[in-house]
């Protein structure tokens, strides 16, 4: 009798110990069953610029030849011509671009560089000239910059580019302004910003109809028409310096080609 009550202490004594664990087993929560694949994607977040990209690679194969009206940048308004030619090269005329705002100038990129022409003008009576200022594709050189290129030539560029540092938002379109309008601002703290942040508005086809930004306000005078085949210079390439944006001194242009 003894020999077996010795016999069940040993076999019921294993099954306590392991009774509790088989309750804490049974009453955990299972695991969770792993996410299936190949549902649908969640819906985008950033949907605005995903809309301004495709404006913006609209507008680097947009060819034409507009007028804007630059306005509230240090002075009255002012009508830019732009042309963008099929063959890639581009031309902009700004009134008083350089020569502190006494210098009507015209920016050129051709296939045989990066120009800036003198215009005739009060201060400039002379007939016009060109300089060269760099190679094709080169950006302006900050000091004979006048800026009002860029959001035809490299400001694009950027709004395509998802590593670029912008924030996109959808804006309220100004009155008379046709279009889809976005408010652009930069993420990054780098003083270098690779565009003018503020009010971008295009056409479907990327016709820039707007901009609001550090520039002043350039809106779309007119309906563009067509670009040419190429653009031209707007005179023969002369031996002086380029007029930078400053006043100049008393002499002139600078003689550094």
């Amino acid at each position: 009798m003894h020999v077996q009550l010795r016999a069940a202490r040993r076999v019921t004594a294993p099954l306590a110990l392991l009774f509790p664990a088989l309750l804490a087993a049974c009453s955990a929560d299972p695991p969770a069953e792993p996410p299936a694949s190949g549902g649908p994607a969640p819906a985008s977040i950033d949907s605005a610029r995903d809309r301004l990209a495709a404006l913006a690679a609209a507008a680097r194969d947009r060819h034409l030849t507009g007028t804007y009206t630059l306005s509230g940048a240090g002075g009255g308004d002012r009508t830019i011509t732009v042309t963008t030619a099929n063959d890639g090269t581009w031309r902009v005329d700004v009134p008083g671009g350089a020569g502190g705002g006494t210098i009507d100038v015209s920016v050129a990129s051709t296939a045989d560089g990066l120009f800036q022409c003198a215009l005739p003008s009060a201060g400039h009576p002379e007939a016009a000239g060109c300089v060269r200022i760099g190679d094709p594709g080169d950006r302006v050189p900050a000091p004979v910059d006048p800026r009002v290129q860029h959001p035809f030539t490299d400001w694009p560029k950027v709004l395509t580019d998802r590593q670029a540092p912008l924030a996109v938002s959808t804006a309220k379109a100004p009155a008379g302004v046709s279009g889809t309008c976005f408010s652009v601002d930069t993420t990054s703290a780098s003083l270098d910003a690779p565009l003018d942040v503020g009010i971008y508005c295009y056409q479907p086809d990327g016709t820039l109809t707007l901009l609001r930004s550090a520039l002043g306000t350039l809106r779309l005078a007119g309906p563009p028409a067509p670009g040419p085949a190429t653009v031209a210079l707007a005179g023969p390439v002369v031996p002086n310096g380029p007029w930078e944006t400053d006043a100049p001194p008393a002499a002139g242009p600078t003689t550094t080609p």
